[in-house]
């Protein structure tokens, strides 16, 4: 069974409310909605009603059936994820709590609101397509008849709620245009890999539908001779995927460069000719984007606390000097880069790395790279900081790792010349007043200004075809096809952050064993221990697999020491294929199959994410 987890940060949520609020910009627009906002809202209500429609009078009636035809129901069910992919990038862009219960993952979620007090975590039970395909695929047991019943019975009450909102609320030419953009990332970064599909896996057949649906509205915005060259693309883009239906083999390189970088382009040049104000959102996607590979695409002071926290080069300058500097641990011994090396991807190289006051003690986890940790929400392994200043403060304290003291800190750096001069700098504001809060925030600076997405695969997808090798490209369409592993490491920033809004993060249960020499679990609980919740039982933030060939060991535990053993334990199906009895893996438990050469492909593709 094919299952995941989720995460919604405390942090992300506020972003979302700041940036898709439909009611809130509804009301920065008040004049009346142009005629072709107005046909589009209503082929979205039709194609809605379609949707319910199908639900009650063909996937219900199959559901409730005594005996079930087991052909039929799963043709149903197709059909309807095909009417639901027509209108998926407005209700995702528009209504995403709501999507959530017509097509999210199918395991339990819970807030990071509630972390800030555990005892009242609870899981929110999932619903939707994917989890009535779980109850179908691979073979429907009659043991789940009634769980079917009122899972297609939820949705259509859900789809009830989703066809009142957009009877309601008004659509402007600029939102509509930014959904459809999202949409063509969304479909490359999720659609074209299974993520939503993972057991019927008609991928192709789902990502065409949304881009024909797509064409239908973006034809009405496209009507200079400049502007039909998007809709030649999309018709190209469509025919590609009907040509091409077979999952494992499907060129998804070819599709990203040849056609959807083009249409995302496309769409953003029609954005940006719209006349008229248009609302900023505050995301870690920047708005203007052209393509998801644009060279400063993502913003990293996205999952800072405040503006006032933001990143500039006083700060930075700051920041790598503390970052450096052993006078901030306890002991006098150890500073941020004795754990986090430049040279080795700002990790260590150990498995684990030793408690500073006992050298016979390791840490509890492996130390993660700090490349690119601004682009994601929730910091170490179990997720339990919100920021990475939360982050920092955590390390400075703890007993373990530095048993420093922030006000120690703060004392010995106001009393160092050069540090008065730095803070100065970064923080003209203070009035000489400094904080705890200063110094993690310029700690945090450093960290946010190591983001680096320049790395030969970057490139390619920039239009330099020479930067990766066959080898690398198969490789990449393993990776985001066959092998699963862009459903959990989502392309492009390969860590566990949900595109195409990025504020929502994912944790795995893998089964990782204690040591390779046994078949023993580990006993690390990870974020149950955070959130209470049984369902996230040895469950860990999923990292980036950016700069892999420097990040050695691997996992949380440190437990595998190349690539080769990480390959062969998903390769086998994680816990389940060590013999493992975990009853919430949510890694697929089955047999990948991969060969020899599609394992050293796969690596050879991650290798090629190495930052310059």
């Amino acid at each position: 069974m094919y299952k995941k987890i989720v995460v919604l940060t405390l942090l992300s949520a506020v972003l979302c409310m700041l940036s898709f609020s439909p009611g809130k910009l509804n009301h920065v627009r008040r004049e009346r909605p142009n005629g072709r906002e107005r046909k589009i809202q209503k082929e979205l209500l039709g194609q809605m009603l379609s949707f319910r429609r199908y639900l009650k009078d063909t996937l219900s009636a199959e559901a409730k059936l005594n005996p079930i035809h087991e052909l039929k129901l799963k043709q149903a069910f197709l059909t309807a994820r095909l009417l639901f992919k027509k209108f998926e990038w407005a209700a995702e862009y528009f209504t995403a709590d709501l999507t959530k219960r017509l097509n999210g993952p199918p395991v339990e979620e819970v807030e990071n609101a509630d972390l800030l007090d555990p005892s009242l975590s609870r899981g929110v039970d999932p619903m939707g397509l994917q989890v009535i395909e779980e109850l179908i695929y691979p073979n429907y047991d009659p043991i789940c008849k009634t769980a079917l019943v009122e899972e297609v019975n939820h949705l259509i009450t859900n789809t009830d709620y989703l066809i009142s909102y957009f009877a309601d609320h008004q659509l402007d030419d600029w939102r509509i245009l930014d959904a459809a953009k999202l949409e063509i990332f969304r479909i490359i970064s999720l659609g074209i890999t299974g993520f939503d599909n993972g057991l019927s896996l008609h991928s192709m057949e789902e990502s065409s539908r949304s881009l024909e649906s797509l064409r239908d509205v973006l034809r009405r915005y496209a009507k200079t001779r400049e502007n039909s060259i998007l809709l030649n693309d999309l018709d190209a883009a469509i025919r590609y995927l009907q040509d091409h239906p077979d999952f494992n083999t499907f060129d998804r390189a070819a599709f990203i460069t040849g056609f959807a970088n083009k249409i995302s382009t496309g769409i953003a040049q029609l954005e940006r000719n719209l006349p008229g104000a248009k609302i900023k959102y505050n995301r870690m996607l920047r708005q203007e984007v052209n393509t998801l590979f644009d060279t400063d695409a993502f913003n990293a002071d996205a999952f800072s606390p405040g503006p006032e926290f933001h990143l500039t080069d006083e700060k930075v300058i700051l920041g790598e000097k503390l970052f450096y500097d052993v006078n901030l641990s306890g002991t006098h011994s150890r500073s941020c880069a004795s754990c986090h090396q430049p040279q080795l991807a700002f990790t260590d190289g150990l498995t684990r790395q030793e408690d500073l006051h006992h050298a016979d003690r390791l840490l509890k986890r492996n130390t993660p790279t700090l490349l690119n940790a601004a682009l994601q929400s929730n910091y170490f392994y179990d997720m339990r900081a919100l920021t990475l200043e939360d982050q920092i403060q955590d390390v400075i304290s703890n007993k373990q790792e530095m048993d420093g003291s922030m006000d120690n800190i703060v004392e010995y750096v106001t009393m160092d010349s050069t540090y008065r001069f730095l803070l100065a700098k970064a923080f003209p504001e203070s009035n000489s007043v400094i904080g705890s809060d200063l110094i993690a925030n310029a700690l945090a600076s450093y960290i946010r200004s190591l983001t680096k997405l320049n790395s030969r695969f970057d490139m390619y997808m920039q239009g330099r075809v020479e930067a990766l090798s066959l080898q690398e490209l198969n490789g990449f369409n393993l990776f985001m096809g066959k092998a699963k592993c862009a459903t959990c490491h989502f392309l492009p920033l390969f860590n566990g952050i949900t595109p195409p809004k990025f504020v929502q993060s994912e944790v795995e249960v893998l089964g990782v064993p204690q040591s390779r020499r046994d078949s023993i679990l580990d006993a690390d609980l990870g974020y149950f221990d955070i959130s209470g919740v049984d369902s996230y039982k040895y469950a860990f933030k999923i990292p980036t697999v950016r700069n892999i060939k420097k990040t050695a060991p691997y996992m949380h535990n440190g437990v595998y020491q190349t690539l080769d053993e990480v390959m062969e334990f998903y390769n086998n199906g994680g816990a389940a294929g060590l013999g493992i009895a975990l009853a919430n893996q949510t890694l697929p438990e089955e047999n990948l199959h991969l060969t020899e050469k599609e394992r050293k492909d796969i690596i050879a593709f991650m290798e090629s994410l190495e930052s310059n």
